[in-house]
């Protein structure tokens, strides 16, 4: 099981895909540290904001969480960078992920923050230098930088480090109801591409990461989700409060229900058994939502590998002989899943 901690809603940057920013998070209501201690062993962990380093609790954390688990990956913009430096010097297996919108003009435009695609790239080099080994940086695609996503691929590569893709949703997470990409021709192109570009690498890890891309096609173009959504089973949020929560795409338009308050129980798992949490389960395996995020996709990626190995092989055999995969061919895998999940964009 995976889960991803939302540790505040504060935020230094100015996204013009996610308004988080204007509904901060009071430090004083924000967990404490110690309320982790009561989370069961996991897979993996995102630790996520926000920004998590406003936080300046945020060591305390991740030392609870690497207990918890023996992966911990933080997703930041790199605006800290001297915070950076410190946690990952005192936490040398710590994961880092720096979200980075496009070559330095466009990001700084989304972003908001004149200077913070140099600054994530310094924090980048600067991590690298230190020698920690699991660090990357990743794209939000919306309307105006998917050509940017397929040179920052590119610089992913050159740089060996990783690389994640994500399109902007709405959510109570994001605050935004309109985020709605209009150019969808040019962005499925430039996903397609980089699924190319993906499938003619020889790491199997890349092929799948061409299959996850292929699902963002799918999204954009509001297509049913290709693998089940199992969001509150397979993995879970929780955001500053304490609040449980299944995922980070719920709409109140649609639906919107926390499983429970950590703070309110002595273990995890007498919240992750209670009726609440059965309730939850029920709605997201009827939720209208098209959603394809990586807490949620990755999760169902692996559980149910047996069922998209063959497009990955099949899809890397067909770039070996010279052809291109296309991205307007989209599978849906029946693995028993209410009919009602994923049917509206």
């Amino acid at each position: 099981m995976d889960a991803s901690i939302i540790v505040t809603y504060r935020c230094p940057m100015r996204c013009t895909m996610c308004n988080i920013w204007s509904g901060p998070s009071n430090p004083e209501q924000e967990f404490r540290p110690e309320l982790l201690e009561k989370l069961p062993q996991l897979a993996a962990v995102n630790v996520t904001g926000g920004e998590p380093f406003v936080r300046e609790d945020l060591g305390e954390i991740v030392e609870i969480l690497f207990r918890k688990t023996k992966r911990v990956v933080i997703s930041t913009s790199g605006w800290y960078e001297d915070r950076i430096y410190a946690l990952a010097a005192a936490y040398p297996n710590l994961g880092f992920r720096v979200s980075i919108e496009g070559l330095s003009e466009k990001n700084d435009q989304l972003r908001g923050r004149p200077g913070g695609f140099d600054r994530g790239l310094r924090v980048l080099l600067g991590l690298r230098r230190m020698g920690i080994k699991d660090i990357g940086f990743g794209i939000t695609v919306s309307n105006h930088n998917s050509a940017d996503m397929l040179w920052l691929y590119e610089l992913a590569k050159g740089l060996k480090l990783q690389f994640a893709t994500a399109a902007f949703h709405n959510s109570f997470y994001f605050q935004k109801d309109d985020n709605r990409i209009t150019n969808l021709e040019e962005v499925a192109g430039n996903f397609e591409e980089l699924m190319d570009r993906l499938l003619r690498e020889r790491h199997p890890k890349s092929w799948f990461r061409a299959f996850f891309n292929l699902g963002l096609i799918n999204y954009i173009r509001g297509g049913r989700r290709m693998l089940p959504c199992e969001a509150g089973t397979e993995n879970f949020f929780i955001d500053p409060y304490g609040e449980v929560l299944p995922c980070n795409g719920m709409e109140d338009k649609y639906w919107f229900q926390s499983m429970g308050n950590l703070h309110a129980v002595d273990d995890f798992m007498d919240l992750w058994r209670s009726k609440t949490a059965a309730e939850v389960r029920a709605k997201v395996a009827s939720c209208p939502k098209n959603c394809w995020m990586i807490g949620s996709a990755s999760p169902v990626m692996r559980k149910y590998l047996p069922k998209i190995l063959p497009w990955v092989l099949k899809s890397r055999l067909k770039r070996l002989t010279g052809r291109r995969v296309s991205g307007a061919c989209c599978p849906h895998y029946d693995v028993g899943q209410d009919p009602r999940q994923g049917s509206s964009s």
